[in-house]
């Protein structure tokens, strides 16, 4: 099996902030990430699949097909956007790593229907500073 992966940049705003917290709470453990005016990132999203190389096109699969289903789950709802206001983030905080459980999730959703016969979806990476990185994979089948 042969690993392709895309990268994607978008821009997008969020606040750290949970409800469930008090005041203190929220700033002792997002400290300037609970701004209430939030603040941005330039993120980088990676998204990887797997499959046998096809030996008639020397390709796992369609570049652009990828590009379709990332556009249409993810970068349309989260480019210069606030993420705190994406449906999925009504009770989860945008950090990174909830916002790379919703990325798998929309794309996994959405996967069979556009690759039924492959190829798999592996993983996500998600950079969102140039220290900060978060990332969800399988095992390449």
């Amino acid at each position: 099996m042969t690993r392709v992966t895309r990268e994607y940049r978008f821009a997008a705003s969020h606040r750290l902030h949970s409800d469930l917290l008090p005041a203190a709470d929220n700033q002792r453990i997002f400290g300037k990430c609970n701004n209430p005016y939030g603040h941005g990132h330039d993120y980088v999203l990676q998204v990887s699949v797997s499959g046998p190389v096809d030996p008639d096109t020397g390709l796992v699969c369609r570049l652009a097909a990828i590009d379709a289903v990332v556009e249409q789950q993810v970068l349309r709802h989260v480019r210069d956007q606030d993420l705190n206001c994406w449906d999925e983030f009504a009770s989860l905080v945008p950090t990174t790593e909830n916002l790379a459980v919703v990325v798998r999730r929309r794309l996994s959703g959405a996967w069979q229907v556009a690759f039924p016969d492959g190829p798999g979806l592996c993983g996500v990476r998600i950079l969102e500073t140039k220290r900060n990185t978060v990332e969800w994979r399988l095992p390449c089948r």
